[in-house]
């Protein structure tokens, strides 16, 4: 096997690590079951707490685990999914941060009202 061959055949990927045309291959829905819950970043409050509007209504502190804190960078006016505390009904957490062709879906499908 030639090894000039091999590195021209090799895949290129671009910054960001997803496509690069928008399109929208799968997008993930909040699981009702789990309790999920659509929302819209208003404010960050900084030490990865946010403040969130979700779309039940209700304005929650949202806090980024340590897990997703590197991976998933939030500014204001993102889409996110967030799972509501048990104990604390004004406290949540951000599981998921959409990109913006998401988004288009989400509002095409019917998700953002």
């Amino acid at each position: 096997m030639n090894l000039a061959n091999y590195r021209s055949k090799k895949r290129k990927s671009n910054a960001s690590g997803g496509n690069t045309d928008g399109e929208v291959v799968r997008v993930r829905t909040p699981r009702k079951d789990n309790g999920e819950v659509l929302a819209t970043v208003s404010s960050l409050l900084g030490a990865n707490r946010v403040r969130l509007q979700c779309m039940d209504g209700v304005v929650r502190m949202g806090r980024i685990p340590g897990s997703k804190k590197k991976r998933m960078w939030v500014r204001e006016g993102d889409i996110v999914i967030a799972t509501p505390w048990e104990i604390q009904d004004e406290k949540a957490d951000v599981i998921w941060k959409y990109t913006r062709p998401q988004v288009n879906w989400l509002e095409k499908k019917g998700f953002l009202k």
